[in-house]
Parts: structure tokens; sequence; C-alpha cells
């Protein structure tokens, strides 16, 4: 009976009519797309006799939004999902592909994972600084394991055990080596390297890898066809992590000194891209996300802990100001680098980790995207085509014939007014229709 069932949904098809279409790209003539299982059968054409129809009419079709830069739990997947954000790229955590065979047995209702698994930093280096001491699960995770079943609750301990048991310690140029050698074998799906100081957090004096080690990293990672992802808040860590090789830098330089033109060509030319968290950097220097978590378009999906978070924020850098974020990232798309959206949320409410939450905060880096000074349209391909291009996810981010069916259906025209992407209609992940 099970088989009759799974198949009968792989043969469903589902037609979304009478519905704007932003393919990832742009407004498209058509103005109906056809899924049949798991995937995008055609956009315009003729329609099946035996598809479901739902009527878009007022409304925009998207492809499912993708988050560039988290750090995740089952409770973040779950509540990306819920704001149409299919696709979640982790830079530092447990989901690589040996961890979502431990986690995410028999989960459905969560967004896709990727991962870069456990990151090179040095011993004692960031992101020691945002944690708590000693070896104990700090209290906000067993806090959250309260609210998991049983199941979940055991996967997540399995995986922290797992991450926990040995952390990696990377001093020389051979332990950096050993180290990517792991992270492949776990399965991961990139590499991320940390050049933090701890200025811009509030730990100035943070240990950071020697140049040699951390290039060494980039070679190595590579060797096996990984893309490698930087962490850097500033100019001076950006300029270092692009002498390195790096293919992304997984954050937007806060400040703005003298030579950031010479840096802007420099990112231009080796063809990185930047995933800049306009989100965090708000919330570094002190802005809560108090205007999108009074949204009831978002607190009436998110917990209570989430919303207290948004209506907090880091506040490790106040002299900066968001003028010279804007300016910058500005520049670097003037300057034809890729620009994609990313959040860095963490993987629970952590109290000072403020002004961030799953799913939410993709629909807020858009916004200020616009408000940097991008183009509406500039700002869904961020969010959609644009990463899944630089990541190599050639199957979505796209509405396509042949492409995922993860899509998001949106009251309103989001390339008119960019915060209509939060007006959710309708989500499908991987051809399935999300409850709610």
């Amino acid at each position: 009976m099970e088989k009759v069932t799974q198949n009968a949904a792989l043969e469903q098809v589902t037609a979304i009519t009478n519905v704007r279409i932003f393919d990832g790209e742009q407004i498209i003539t058509p103005r109906h797309v056809v899924i049949k299982g798991e995937s995008i059968v055609s956009v315009g054409g003729d329609l099946p006799d035996d598809a479901t129809i739902i009527d878009g009419e007022n409304a925009t079709l998207m492809p499912g939004l993708i988050d560039a830069h988290v750090h995740t739990s089952i409770g973040g997947l779950r509540d990306a999902l819920k704001f149409g954000v299919t696709t979640e790229l982790e830079m530092n955590g447990d989901f690589t592909k040996r961890g979502r065979e431990i986690q995410l047995k028999n989960v459905n209702d969560i967004a896709d994972v990727r991962s870069a698994g456990t990151a090179i930093t040095a011993p004692g280096g960031h992101p020691d600084e945002l944690l708590p001491d000693g070896d104990e699960i700090p209290e906000f995770v067993l806090k959250e394991l309260e609210k998991l079943s049983e199941e979940d609750r055991e996967a997540m301990l399995a995986a922290y055990a797992h991450d926990h048991d040995e952390i990696p310690q990377v001093t020389t140029v051979e332990e950096a080596i050993k180290h990517v050698h792991a992270q492949v074998e776990n399965g991961a799906d990139y590499i991320k390297i940390m050049i933090e100081e701890g200025t811009v957090m509030g730990a100035p004096g943070l240990p950071v890898l020697s140049d040699e080690i951390l290039k060494t990293a980039v070679t190595e990672a590579h060797k096996f066809e990984k893309l490698v992802i930087a962490h850097v808040l500033t100019a001076l860590s950006s300029q270092q992590a692009i002498n390195f090789g790096v293919d992304g830098l997984g954050h937007l330089f806060i400040d703005r000194p003298e030579y950031t033109s010479e840096l802007v060509k420099s990112i231009a030319g080796s063809g990185a891209f930047v995933t800049p968290c306009l989100v965090l950097n708000s919330s570094i220097i002190g802005n809560p996300a108090s205007e999108l978590a009074s949204d009831p378009r978002v607190h009436s999906k998110l917990s209570p802990d989430w919303i207290d978070i948004l209506n907090s924020s880091f506040n490790t850098f106040p002299q900066g100001n968001m003028e010279n974020s804007f300016q910058n990232v500005m520049d670097l798309h003037r300057a034809g680098v890729d620009i994609l959206v990313g959040t860095d949320v963490a993987p629970v409410p952590v109290p000072n980790l403020g002004g961030l939450a799953h799913g939410a905060s993709v629909h807020h880096e858009m916004q200020l995207l616009v408000k940097a000074g991008f183009t509406t349209i500039e700002a869904l391909q961020s969010a959609t085509s644009k990463s899944a291009r630089c990541f190599g996810l050639h199957d979505r981010g796209r509405i396509t014939e042949g492409a995922r069916a993860d899509l998001i259906l949106v009251d309103g025209d989001p390339t008119t007014d960019i915060s209509d992407t939060l007006s959710i209609k309708s989500v499908w992940f991987n051809g399935s229709q999300q409850p709610g």
C-alpha cells in the first residue's frame, strides 16, 4: 500500500496557472508551470488534462530561496522551509553528508542542507569567543533539545557527540591538510576557513592561523575540487583571503578604508563571490531586527524565543555604520562580483547572537540589498539563481523544465515591492506542497 501511495505521489501533476513567474533571472512571458512528482515538467505550453489546477491570480511564483550562509539545526531547517527557503548552506556545523545521514532519517518537513562541516580555525580562535566555556552542552542547546521529539533529540545528541568528541586542532600545515581530508571524508560539500582577529566581534586578539597554513588548506581543498569560503569581516582579512585563493567570502568587510577601491578590483579580478550578510553587519553595529519581528507575516511563523532574538542584536561594533556596508556591497556589485543572499543565523536561539532568524532573515537580507541600491530583480537573483550557480547546485534556483520543483508562491509582486516575498501563499519542496 505504501509503495502505491509513493508511486501516486510521483505521478501527481499540478499546474500553477494565471501567475506572474520570476524564473530566477527575470520575469518571463509564460503564465503557468506544471509540476509532476519532484520536477518541473513544463513552463508554459499545453496544460495536461489530469493536472490539479492552482490559480495564481495576482501572485508571483519564484524558485525556492537559498540561504548561502547559516549554522543550522533540525528546527532551523524547519523554520527555513516555512519562509520558502528550500535550501540552507551551512558554513560550520553538523550537516555534512555523514551528518545528514545521522540526523535527518525520516525527517521530511525541512529545507535541504549542504555543509562545510567543521571550519578550519586556530585553537581558541573564532567562533570560540561566542560559545560558553567548558565541555558541557550549553544551556541554550539543552533548552532546544527539550522541544524535539525523542528521535530528533537522539539524532542531534549523536551529531553533537561526534563533533565534540575530537575537535580537530590545526596548528601546522600537516594538521591543516589532515583537517581538510577529514571534512572531505565526512562528506563536506565545501570547506570553510576562519580569518578573524576579533575586533569586530568585540574580542580583539583572537588567535588566527598563519598565512602558510591557511593557504595550504585552500590548496588542499582545491585538490578535491571543493570550493573554499572564508570568514572575513574586515578589508584586511578579505584581501588576505583573496591572496590565499578562496572561491568566496562569507561576509562583507564592515570597514571602508582608503584602499577599498583596490580591494574591490582584487575581489572582482579573482572571480570570488561575496555573501555579505548585511543582516549580520546591521546586528553587529547594534541594530535589532524589530521591524521584521513585528511583521505579522513573520511573528506568526516563529517561536517567541526567535522573536526575542530578532528584537536583540550582537552590538559588538557600535562604532560601525550601515552606510559603509551599503557602499561596499554596491561597489562589489557594480564591479561584477556575484553577491549571494546569506544570514549567518545561529542553529538555535542564542541570546547574544541577536537580530537573525532562520528563513525570515533571508527576506530581510533582500530588503537590505534593495536599500543598498540593488534592483528588486537583482536581490531576487541573489537569493536564487546566483547562489545555485556559485555552489554548483544545478538542479535548483531556476524555474525551468527539468529543475527540482522547489517553489514559492507569494501574493503581490516582489519585483515592484521586495517585501512581498514575505506574503507567502504556498511553498513546494521537491514537488511536495507544504502544509500551512
